[in-house]
């Protein structure tokens, strides 16, 4: 019965469950598309193309373990954790004789993998922002390579090249090529141009002798991985347990089919946990935007029908049955809303999907992943959020007395519910126990998720706590809009005599503008307090900077002999247990001349291989002082135990662990620097001319180096920006809706006033300063929740209560919320006038 009385109601008030619709297809596609990127990065698969001929391959473990054991009322649990390494780990290269004796093994070939950058004659780098790796010949037959033209590397100096850098770069046997690898500069002769059996769309690769591949590769003794190949008639599994049996009691991994792709792509492998994190969070956010968002809606929609409801209930309709009629008419709406909006989510997903690559912020190798459990998600959330809601907007209709129904619908409560008040005030001090959280969070990892939580949490409290901020509103503007004249005072009447329905547009302005902020100014917050120590922290005159992978250490050996000091960066990540650390390695011969992270305890004379230095936060968590010692596994996998030399304040700008460089450099993939540092009599120009002969690199000043920071911190931004700027977009789209649907409702109040003696334009200009009279207070608390949050977020991050706050983009924001407000006003306004108001008014309701 009420099923048939939902969808008459819904095939009759078309217009009246559009803005619930927009809502919940708005809250369904964001669910979906970050459904996608977290099912990408959950099972996202990555397609390998090195080790396409080779059916198994067996590669160093590229995690770090820990096990904990647990003894409780009798019962011992164990818990197994992983996680990455920043760096590749190298396998012994003499478990080849253990491979070769396993059964089923016809060839085992090793493999090398390392930098190998081809340049241009201006220094830059010639792969088309494809990666580019070098690799000895003998292993080309992985994928395999053949030899399309010349031959292949007998000398040294040889090099062979792979189709699509060849013709890319216009190159042909015979021709010169210089490639910056892991060691100084050297130019090869292209002895021969190489094209795989299948494609190779994400890397470039060059092909070098043995004993050159080895010398470059800079790992003696060790190798990248095995591919192993099968005798005939043996199948990958087979030949993969018995690869497996013939390492039992080694590290090595052995992998086979899709397996083989993170072996090859590490960037991929690591950056599934960044789309798990990031589509979570994402989605996470998304959803209790979207809650918050639909609820309002769904409220003013049973607002705008309380009259109706009324009517039912006072010719004996049960609470029951009005509740369970909202219900299946909500459910209805939302199954629509949802199916059409998870449709439209698949390809916004593919191409956040698309701008997350472009922006460099996921590897293209992992490709994007799509099934049936996104839409169906969205569409069950969507489901839920739309009954939910439905029942919640309901509460007081349906609990009100027959006989007092049709009486109550006439006019809106003078007093908000005392549940709502009470919710308010918790939501409000929860949100409040979230900033005072996040002012003692010093991770950012930690502290993001908790910043976006907080705005939502004290816009919810600003949602349920509307009617009483209005009215207080409309107490303190009542003598300035009074100047306006008539529709000022207008205005005035109906901020106090509809608080809850103007309570509704406050909400999602709020949110907009506190969300809008608080996306902006986390990340300037943390950069320019990072760049501001960095700025602080570097005394050298000069820095030399490479526009490729980095500075080769003759560099700095040719800038010594010149009596100049010289401070090596090479930076890397580490983990002390399963905690990831930023850490970089310097030179520490006349480091004092050339940088000051602000030691405050300790001394960085005691920097050596076997020393470190911890910046105040790594030594707060870890609990450590000069002279404790300090267990963690380098970037590579290694497990290394250091003394603690020294604790520095800056630690934002330098990283929270530094250690000598050398013993950095023989841990990472790239030992090349990211930057010199230097201090001399020389000019800048003098400099130059020293190193003319290292393509690439340029001489700045301290201050340039500062600025090509900031650069590159606002390119890393972006990522966050699109993240969040779905949230938004959603968030502008739910105010326009919001405020249209608040409007629509008024037709038969605004003939009143016409019949009155009002005109058309004192009307739509009572309609402009309502809009900015809500404008102004949610801007207020927009920016208090902002603020509140900012504030706590810097305090927490950097130690200061100063977040970053541009006053141009601040009033930006406020313009562009007042601009959606005023056309989400004026426009529902000026179609409700055109209608004669004598139609109106003699019009059945």
């Amino acid at each position: 019965m009420m099923l048939r009385y939902a969808l008459k109601t819904v095939r009759a008030r078309k217009a009246g469950f559009l803005g619930a619709f927009l809502a919940l297809l708005c809250a369904a596609a964001l669910i979906t598309a970050c459904g996608t990127l977290l099912e990408t990065g959950l099972r996202g698969s990555i397609r390998t193309e090195r080790y396409a001929a080779a059916p198994v391959v067996v590669s160093a473990d590229q995690n770090v373990h820990q096990t904990t054991v647990k003894h409780k009322k009798g019962k011992t649990k164990v818990k197994h954790k992983a996680k990455p390494i920043a760096e590749r780990a190298w396998l012994p290269a003499d478990l080849e004789r253990r491979l070769v004796s396993a059964p089923g093994v016809a060839r085992v070939i090793p493999e090398l993998t390392f930098l190998a950058e081809p340049l241009t004659p201006d220094g830059s780098p010639a792969a088309d922002g494809r990666p580019a790796y070098g690799h000895a010949w003998e292993s080309a037959v992985l994928t395999p390579y053949r030899l399309t033209a010349g031959a292949a590397p007998a000398a040294a100096t040889d090099v062979v090249v792979d189709g699509d850098l060849a013709a890319r770069a216009r190159l042909a046997p015979g021709d010169r090529l210089t490639v910056q690898s892991t060691q100084a500069p050297r130019t090869y002769r292209v002895s021969g141009i190489a094209a795989p059996a299948t494609a190779v769309r994400h890397q470039s690769a060059l092909f070098f002798s043995a004993a050159e591949a080895r010398r470059l590769a800079a790992h003696p003794g060790q190798v990248t991985a095995f591919g192993v190949l099968p005798k005939t008639g043996i199948g990958p599994g087979p030949l993969r347990q018995s690869v497996a049996t013939a390492l039992h009691g080694t590290a090595a991994q052995v992998s086979a089919g899709d397996d083989r792709g993170p072996v090859e792509f590490l960037d991929a492998a690591a950056a599934r946990t960044k789309l798990i994190s990031m589509g979570g969070a994402m989605g996470g956010t998304s959803l209790l935007v979207a809650v918050l968002v639909v609820v309002g809606t769904f409220a003013l929609s049973v607002q705008q029908r309380e009259r109706e409801l009324a009517l039912l209930r006072a010719v004996a309709a049960t609470s029951g049955q009005i509740r369970r009629l909202l219900g299946r008419e909500a459910l209805i709406v939302a199954l629509a809303a949802g199916t059409a909006g998870a449709l439209l989510g698949l390809p916004l997903g593919a191409w956040l999907h698309g701008r997350f690559v472009a922006l460099g912020a996921v590897p293209a190798t992992l490709q994007h992943t799509v099934s049936v459990f996104p839409p169906l998600v969205a569409v069950a959330a969507t489901l839920f959020g739309a009954w939910a809601s439905a029942r919640i907007a309901s509460r007081r209709v349906a609990r009100i007395r027959p006989a007092e129904a049709l009486a109550e619908a006439r006019t809106e409560r003078t007093r908000p519910a005392w549940g709502r008040l009470f919710a308010g005030v918790l939501l409000l001090a929860g949100g409040a126990v979230l900033v005072a959280l996040l002012s003692v969070l010093r991770t950012e990892p930690a502290s993001t998720p908790v910043t976006f939580l907080a705005v939502v949490v004290l816009s919810t409290s600003v949602a349920l706590l509307g009617p009483l901020l209005v009215k207080a509103a409309a107490v303190l503007l009542a003598g300035p809009l009074r100047l306006i004249g008539p529709g000022g005072r207008l205005a005035t009447a109906n901020l106090r005599g509809n608080a809850v329905r103007m309570a509704s547009v406050v909400t999602p302005l709020t949110l907009l503008i506190g969300m809008t902020c608080t996306v902006l100014f986390v990340q300037p917050t943390l950069g320019d307090a990072a760049r501001a120590q960095a700025r602080d922290g570097v005394r050298a005159d000069w820095v030399v900077a490479s526009h490729g992978p980095g500075v080769p250490g003759d560099v700095a050996r040719r800038l010594r002999a010149q009596d100049d000091v010289v401070t090596e960066v090479v930076r890397t990540t580490v983990r002390v247990g399963l905690d990831k650390y930023a850490a970089q390695g310097v030179t520490p011969a006349g480091l004092a001349r050339t940088w000051d992270p602000d030691v405050t305890a300790g001394s960085l004379g005691e920097l050596a291989e076997d020393t470190v230095a911890v910046s105040e936060l790594a030594a707060d968590q870890l609990h450590l002082t000069p002279g404790s010692i300090l267990k963690l596994t380098l970037g590579d996998g290694t497990p290394a135990v250091f003394t603690v030399a020294a604790v520095y304040a800056r630690g934002l700008g330098f990283g929270d662990l530094t250690f000598a460089h050398d013993l950095v450099a023989r841990h990472v993939d790239n030992p090349l620097s990211s930057s010199l540092l230097v201090t001399t009599a020389r000019t800048q120009t003098q400099l130059s001319t020293t190193l003319r002969e290292f393509p690439g690199l340029a001489v700045i000043s301290p201050a340039t180096a500062d600025s090509l920071q900031a650069e590159r911190q606002q390119a890393s931004a972006e990522v966050n920006f699109l993240a969040m700027g779905l949230v938004l977009a959603f968030t502008a789209i739910a105010v326009v809706n919001t405020l249209a649907m608040s409007v629509s409702e008024r037709v038969r109040e605004f003939a009143l006033l016409r019949l009155a003696g009002a005109t058309r334009r004192q009307v739509l200009r009572m309609l402009r300063t309502e809009a900015l009279s809500v404008l102004l207070l949610a801007a207020a608390l927009g920016t208090a929740v902002a603020l509140a949050v900012l504030t706590a977020f810097s305090i927490g991050m950097t130690g200061r209560a100063a977040p970053a706050v541009v006053p141009l983009v601040y009033a930006t924001v406020v313009a562009g919320a007042g601009l959606l407000a005023l056309v989400a006003t004026a426009l529902p306004g000026r179609v409700a006038l055109r209608v004669r108001a004598v139609t109106v008014a003699t019009a059945k309701e």
